[in-house]
């Protein structure tokens, strides 16, 4: 009981605190990998706490894996596209540039950081729950 009470408070807050190690990655340390595994221990500390049938209904395995398959498939064409392009992306319009410090002064990093997130935090989540548990 004490434990779900104190879990209702941390876990936004790991959660917030996850997002903005992905989004500001570019300008400070962190980014996708650190606040991808920030968010991957929020949803294991939530399964530790509230068990894996209400983490189920609540992270459905399809849910999770429709967002890492598509965050690796999106990955993979922006960073073909910038393979192909000699990394100039000179054939499409390029995301803005921006003022320097500003979120959105990055190009591409920016996506690129939220991709790499979503991905390590589910990946975080199913190493965890196959280990720990011995299935997803």
């Amino acid at each position: 009981m004490i434990l779900q009470v104190v879990s209702k408070i941390m876990i936004p807050f790991i959660q917030v605190f996850g997002i903005y190690v992905v989004l500001f990655g570019h300008l400070s340390p962190g980014g996708g990998f650190a606040g991808g595994t920030i968010l991957g221990v929020s949803l294991i500390f939530y399964r530790m706490v509230y068990g894996k049938a209400e983490t189920r209904q609540k992270f459905p395995y399809e849910l999770m894996m429709k967002m890492v398959c598509g965050a690796l498939i999106l990955y993979g064409v922006l960073k073909g596209y910038s393979f192909l392009t000699g990394g100039n992306h000179s054939y499409l319009p390029q995301l803005p540039l921006g003022t320097p410090g500003n979120i959105l002064s990055g190009g591409y990093l920016l996506p690129l950081n939220v991709l790499v997130g979503i991905t390590v935090t589910v990946t975080i989540y199913f190493l965890f729950t196959l280990f720990y548990e011995g299935e997803i």
